[in-house]
């Protein structure tokens, strides 16, 4: 059975996507960018940006029924290489101990304020 999470961001709606989407004990959290949707502002630190997409991302899987331990994939994307030091240390915050199979690229977002966008893929129970 198939579930849809909203996260409540306006884009959602207009690009014709959800947040995450459930298939059987699979989440795939749609790419996340640091908005804080709640007032649909962008903080301008990368650091910043980071923790908005982890909690984003942590109520979507919450949403679901999963957890960040059961996150089993995680794609980041940053517009800048320097980036990846400045947001390891948070990312370790979250996934030290669970330490699912990652990828970081560098490549440009589809907004100049956009400094990383997140997805993860979780397995329940992994």
């Amino acid at each position: 059975m198939r579930r849809l999470i909203s996260s409540g961001s306006p884009f959602e709606a207009t690009a014709g996507y959800s947040r995450a989407v459930i298939q059987g004990d699979w989440c795939f959290v749609s790419g996340t960018t640091g908005y804080d949707y709640a007032s649909m502002t962008m903080p301008d630190s990368v650091e910043d940006q980071t923790r908005n997409c982890l909690a984003t991302i942590g109520k979507a899987l919450q949403d679901g029924g999963f957890s960040f331990a059961d996150v089993v994939r995680c794609h980041y994307y940053v517009t800048d290489a320097t980036f990846a030091d400045r947001v390891f240390p948070i990312l370790g915050e979250t996934f030290g101990t669970i330490r699912p199979a990652a990828t970081m690229v560098v490549c440009d977002l589809i907004r100049p304020e956009m400094l990383i966008e997140i997805e993860v893929t979780a397995l329940r129970g992994s």
